[in-house]
């Protein structure tokens, strides 16, 4: 997988704003530094999905197609993100 286009990562900018706004969260961040961030983050996880996809147990690794895995790691994310305080 390649790194996301750039109105991919303009949409998250944009959603993860309109959460912060819809729940009045005050935010001191510049648009081009959450930019930055959101590019980081998904260079990030192009440059580790190697990592990602050998932390995968076998015979699950090779079943497991790599949308299905990363199904499987967005609900991890989202369930730990539930949980936080």
């Amino acid at each position: 997988m390649a790194v996301l286009s750039d109105p991919d990562r303009l949409s998250i900018l944009k959603r993860f704003a309109e959460q912060l706004s819809a729940l009045r969260v005050v935010f001191n961040l510049s648009k081009p530094d959450l930019q930055a961030a959101v590019n980081a983050i998904d260079a990030w996880a192009d440059s580790n999905q190697a990592a990602f996809n050998t932390a995968i147990p076998l015979p699950a690794r090779t079943a497991l197609t790599t949308k299905q895995k990363l199904q499987i790691l967005y609900y991890v994310l989202s369930r730990r993100y539930e949980v936080e305080p």
